[in-house]
C-alpha cells in the first residue's frame, strides 16, 4: 500500500536528461530533484514542535517520536481531503 505523501512540500522543475541508446532518445525525469514530500515536511514540523515543548523535561524515545510524527503527517494529509 502506498501512503499519500501529498506531492512535493516546496515544488520545482524537475531535472531532465536526454539518454542515448543506438540512435535512440530517452527523456529521463529525475524525481529526486523534486525536493521533500508534503509528508516528511508535516512530520519534521510535528517532531520539532514536541522536541521543542519536552526536551527539558523527559528523555525523548527517538524511534517512537519519529512513528508520531508520521501518524500525525498522516492526519494532516487527511485533513487536508475534506
Amino acid at each position: 500500500m502506498n501512503k499519500d505523501d501529498g506531492g512535493s512540500a516546496f515544488p520545482n522543475a524537475p531535472l531532465y536528461s536526454l539518454q542515448e541508446e543506438d540512435g535512440i532518445y530517452e527523456l529521463l525525469v529525475d524525481e529526486q530533484s523534486l525536493g521533500m514530500t508534503l509528508r516528511d515536511y508535516f512530520a519534521a514540523k510535528a517532531m520539532g514542535g514536541v522536541i521543542a515543548a519536552t526536551e527539558a523535561l523527559i528523555k525523548i524515545d527517538e524511534p517512537h517520536l519519529a512513528m508520531w510524527s508520521y501518524k500525525m503527517a498522516d492526519a494532516m494529509l487527511k485533513a487536508r481531503e475534506s
